[in-house]
């Protein structure tokens, strides 16, 4: 294998992070400073506030559902 493909597999292999406050969305790096929502303050506050959690909830499940039972 050539080294520009070793790279290349290498760089397709690694995960892509989720938002867990945007459903389906990646990852971008919105809030300065943070490397993931692993890390992410917004994240933090949303999942530790049970009304924001419940909401975030609420509207992961019906942007999962297809648009013909919204």
């Amino acid at each position: 294998m050539a080294l520009g493909a070793s790279i290349e597999l290498e760089a397709s292999m690694r995960p892509v992070p989720k938002c867990p406050i945007r459903p389906g969305q990646p990852c971008t790096l919105c809030v300065p400073g943070v490397s993931g929502p692993q890390d992410c303050g917004l994240v933090y506050l949303v999942m530790s506030d049970p009304d924001l959690r419940a909401e975030l909830h609420r509207r992961t499940v019906a942007a999962r559902r297809p648009a013909s039972l919204n």
